[in-house]
C-alpha cells in the first residue's frame, strides 16, 4: 500500500514525514516531486575500486544547465531535506525525466525508516541532455511498515549515508569488510 496525498499531508503534520523545502503543488496523489540540486560530482578515477575510498570531485550546475554525456556517470543530490519517521520512502524518476533518457538511480531507489538528510542521485544518460538545477527531477512515495521498527537508520551505529548533506555523496561501500 502506497500513501495517498492525504496520508502524506497528516504523516508531515504529525511530524513523521519531513520535505523542506516544502511545496504543496509539488504534491501528487500519491507522491511528492523532488527537484535537482545545485551541486554535482563525478569521481576523479576511471576506475573504480569497491575497496577503496574513491574520491569525487564536486562542481555547480551553471544558469544555463549542463549537458550530461552518455560515458559519463554522476552523482548529483536532491534540492530537499527529508526525513522519514514511520515509513519506507522510495525515490523514482518521474516520466518526464525518464523520457529524457534519463536514469536517477542505479539500484539505490529505497530508503529506510529514519533516513534523514537530501537523497544522493545516481545519474546516468542515453544521449547528451541538458539539466538544470531546480529541475524536477524524481518523486517520493511512501509505504507503510508492518510490525514494529526496533533500529530506526537514523540510529544505527553502521549507518553509512545518515544526515547525507545537500551535495552529492560517495560510495561507501570501502567501509564494509569483505
Amino acid at each position: 500500500m502506497i500513501l495517498s496525498d492525504r496520508r502524506i499531508l497528516e504523516e508531515i503534520e504529525k511530524g513523521t514525514i519531513k520535505i523542506e523545502p516544502y511545496n504543496r503543488d509539488c504534491l501528487g496523489s500519491n507522491s511528492y516531486d523532488v527537484h535537482l540540486g545545485s551541486t554535482m560530482a563525478k569521481y576523479k578515477d576511471a576506475v573504480l575500486d569497491a575497496r577503496k575510498h574513491n574520491e569525487i570531485e564536486y562542481f555547480e550546475i551553471p544558469e544555463d544547465g549542463y549537458v550530461l554525456q552518455p560515458d559519463d556517470f554522476y552523482l548529483g543530490v536532491t534540492l530537499e531535506y527529508t526525513e522519514t519517521h514511520a515509513h519506507v520512502p522510495f525515490l523514482e524518476g518521474k516520466s518526464s525525466t525518464g523520457r529524457l533518457g534519463i536514469d536517477i538511480h542505479a539500484t539505490a531507489g529505497k530508503g529506510d525508516v529514519g533516513f534523514c538528510g537530501n537523497w544522493t542521485l545516481e545519474i546516468s544518460c542515453k544521449q547528451p541532455v541538458r539539466v538544470y538545477r531546480g529541475m524536477p527531477i524524481g518523486q517520493l512515495i511512501y509505504f507503510p511498515v508492518e510490525g514494529e521498527i526496533q533500529v530506526r537508520y537514523n540510529q544505527k551505529q553502521t549507518a553509512k549515508y545518515s544526515h547525507q548533506p545537500n551535495k552529492p555523496v560517495e560510495s561507501m561501500m570501502w567501509k564494509n569488510r569483505f
